[in-house]
């Protein structure tokens, strides 16, 4: 069974295509394609192949045994971060590239905040021969440099966002705008689960490789295809729905998404739009976000770029309403302890984006045979400056 929307783009009361007028003949275009082109044989044994031979797909299933040591479990860890590219977003812009092969598209734009996403579609373009734009916050260009001249290496013209707190937010309006003036020849390769029907029905379909693969790798090492508890960060949403996909028929597997709560939830620095998000519209899907009471979006803050996103995808938002999923926090200083542990009890330095999800294990009690999959969505290397910063702290 597949997890997707209604025939109107919902899942539930939530998502949809609250779009501007001059959009509205490109997301047609995608809604009425893109199942029909993915769903085909040429598409998929192309992106099959090029998962496995260009991504490095499957990613390892890594059992952390120092780790499940002291938190008393069975921990493993969906290791994304040994992706070519270094994170979970690859999977997303492969499959986005060759539908917009597909669609006869000549130019590729993208928003990204962390950085990961923008060097993933960059990589895809210059694989491709597309021309290639990235939108991206101010603010994240200066904390993640490595990531910014990677893409730049890659052939990308990377513009920064001068709107708003400069971050993810305001480079997805400055995509948004951009697409609105070049509708005919360009396709918006989106990030993550959020954004106007199909963005979020599409990316999830790509993304959900990641639990596809953790059925089978469990099945090989521990005799059952069904963990206890999958854990994963959250912001717009795209690596939780890959590893949440295909458990999320399956009422035995506890699904826990970690958002960012920055300073802390009640602080006012915070980017957890769960715990402090109203229903509301942005960027053309209707979901959880921080807003004021007259409908103004409240600027979100997180140590991770990747997170600092004042709504959550219009999936994830339905998942809690309905109860399948719960959802936790992780503050700045939860994550940074979590991504130093991880990193001297398993030898693996996380991106501080999955430092969140890792967050969670010593905020749930359990059992001794409990099976835990965390999602490591990215490595650390762009992250590095960060880590320094706080080393003195935590070592």
């Amino acid at each position: 069974m597949k997890f997707t929307t209604d025939e109107h783009g919902y899942y539930g009361k939530f998502g949809g295509a609250y779009i501007p007028e001059l959009l509205y003949p490109n997301i047609k275009e995608l809604e009425d394609n893109y199942i029909r082109i993915i769903e085909s044989s040429d598409f998929q044994k192309e992106f099959i192949s090029l998962l496995k031979d260009y991504v490095g797909r499957p990613s390892p299933l890594t059992y952390a045994s120092r780790l499940s040591e002291k938190y008393n479990a069975h921990i493993y860890l969906k290791r994304e971060d040994l992706n070519h590219t270094g994170s979970h977003k690859v999977n997303n812009t492969i499959g986005q590239i060759l539908l917009a092969k597909a669609l006869g598209k000549k130019r590729i734009i993208a928003e990204t905040g962390a950085g990961q996403h923008g060097v993933a579609t960059a990589t895809v373009c210059a694989l491709m021969g597309m021309q290639c734009t990235v939108h991206m916050g101010e603010t994240d260009v200066k904390r993640q440099m490595p990531n910014v001249l990677r893409m730049k290496m890659l052939g990308a013209t990377v513009i920064p966002a001068m709107s708003g707190n400069r971050t993810l937010k305001d480079a997805g309006n400055e995509a948004f705008r951009d697409w609105i003036n070049n509708p005919t020849d360009t396709h918006y390769l989106l990030g993550s689960v959020v954004g106007p029907h199909p963005y979020p029905d599409m990316v999830a379909r790509f993304q959900a490789i990641i639990s596809e693969e953790i059925q089978w790798q469990l099945q090989e090492k521990t005799g059952k295809n069904l963990p206890d508890y999958v854990i994963a960060c959250i912001g717009g949403g795209s690596n939780a729905m890959g590893a949440f996909y295909h458990f999320i028929e399956h009422e035995s597997v506890q699904l826990i998404a970690v958002e960012a709560a920055g300073l802390g939830i009640h602080s006012g620095e915070t980017a957890a739009s769960i715990a402090k998000g109203t229903i509301g519209v942005i960027q053309g899907s209707k979901t959880m976000l921080m807003q004021t009471n007259d409908g103004q979006i409240i600027e979100p803050y997180s140590i991770s770029a990747g997170l600092d996103y004042p709504g959550i995808g219009p999936a994830h938002a339905y998942l809690h309403d309905i109860g399948r999923t719960k959802v936790l926090d992780a503050t700045d200083h939860e994550s940074l302890q979590a991504a130093f542990e991880l990193t001297r009890l398993e030898g693996i330095i996380p991106a501080i984006e999955s430092a969140h999800a890792l967050a969670a294990l010593p905020k749930i009690q359990f059992n001794a045979t409990d099976v835990v999959v965390v999602n490591i969505s990215g490595r650390g290397d762009k992250d590095m400056d960060t880590y320094i910063a706080h080393m003195d702290k935590y070592c």
